[in-house]
């Protein structure tokens, strides 16, 4: 999973990166020229714990890739202008599969806004904007080459241009008023023939309302009106206080956690947005067990016994026979997967079984 890191100018994005990542790129400058790049660990209690009962000779957690994208380079008009970024940078966006898109909503005078005032809403509004019209760019461009060349061509070639125009003939005016692509709700068939073209609005994205720690009694306030405002398809909202978890997290576990005690803060940023992530994505965890490694997968909700398969490796699913399938918790709870089989909670289950978040299965497979 890769997300990409946007934001305006001063939003702090590369501090967000930083907590995420417990990482120290460099901060500050109003939007550099630098690619910053980070590969988390997901943290996982269930892989722990898991862990404790096999002792393998490893433990592999999932990971999430993170990627913080410079600041857009200010247009004409003033503000971020995404058809001036760089074609390697954009590249890069283009490939995320999701967008976690820092807002600025602190005051810090030792920080000016470029604008001269703190307005989150205005500064989300505008690069959401940018994205919209880089969207447009290249949906316009494909539909005039469509519709002079799209009648050439088998009679196949004709029909899948002529399914391929009908889409984006529907795609252009939304975003010509402004409408994001993943607002249109468009069915697995429709999504299928624009994949190539990686737009940006299509994208699912977390919108990070960076506030400052003053702001963090009515943070819970702060996170329901952004949920309001940003009420959308593919979008989710959440607030946190960058700089001060980029100072906690270099804090040890205990002393971390007694602090964020006394701030009120249930949990580190890093777990809340790795699971917001998860659910914008839509993606689940299963998990391999076994005296030679305990390992968390990531697939998307609703993938099958064989889907899993796959992600595990390529031969499991060309040869798969069935899945030995545990919940976690049974796993846990029974202490080993015989007990698991006596007691009747470890079940065999065929390529279309739909996998469940924390299964622990067993693949059997013909080599």
């Amino acid at each position: 999973m890769q997300i990409a890191i946007v934001g305006l100018a001063s939003a702090g994005k590369t501090t967000v990166f930083n907590t995420l990542t417990r990482g120290h790129a460099q901060t500050g400058g109003y939007g550099g020229v630098t690619v910053n790049v980070g590969v988390v660990k997901v943290p996982d209690d269930r892989l722990t714990r898991l862990t404790a009962l096999f002792h393998p000779r490893r433990e592999v957690p999932a990971d999430v890739t993170y990627v913080d994208l410079p600041a857009p380079p200010s247009s004409t008009e003033g503000h971020g202008g995404a058809s001036d970024i760089p074609p390697d940078q954009l590249a890069r966006l283009r490939d995320a599969e999701a967008l976690l898109h820092v807002v600025r909503a602190f005051d810090d005078p030792s920080v000016p806004h470029p604008d001269g005032s703190v307005d989150p809403w205005r500064d989300l509004e505008r690069l959401e904007l940018e994205f919209t019209l880089a969207d447009l760019g290249v949906a316009e461009k494909r539909v005039e080459r469509l519709r002079a060349t799209g009648h050439h061509g088998t009679p196949a070639e004709r029909e899948a241009n002529d399914r391929e125009l009908a889409v984006l003939e529907r795609i252009v005016p939304a975003l010509s008023a402004g409408e994001p692509i993943r607002g249109l709700d468009l069915d697995d068939e429709a999504s299928r023939l624009i994949r190539g073209f990686r737009f940006l609005t299509e994208k699912p994205v977390l919108v990070l309302l960076n506030i400052g720690e003053g702001d963090l009694p009515r943070a819970a306030d702060l996170a329901a009106e952004a949920r309001g405002r940003l009420d959308r398809p593919g979008t989710l909202a959440d607030v946190l206080s960058a700089r001060l978890e980029m100072e906690i997290g270099e804090l040890e576990e205990a002393e971390a956690a007694a602090f964020r005690a006394d701030l009120g803060l249930a949990e580190a940023s890093l777990e809340r947005v790795i699971r917001l992530s998860h659910r914008l994505l839509g993606l689940i965890v299963f998990f391999t067990a076994g005296p030679d490694e305990t390992r968390a997968w990531t697939i998307h909700d609703g993938d099958t016994a064989l889907e899993a398969a796959g992600a595990i490796h390529s031969d499991l699913a060309r040869g798969f026979i069935r899945a030995e399938v545990v919940a976690w918790q049974d796993l846990l709870e029974l202490g080993s997967t015989a007990e698991a089989r006596r007691a009747g909670r470890l079940r065999s289950e065929g390529r279309t079984y739909r996998m469940r978040d924390g299964d622990v299965i067993e693949v059997l497979f013909n080599v």
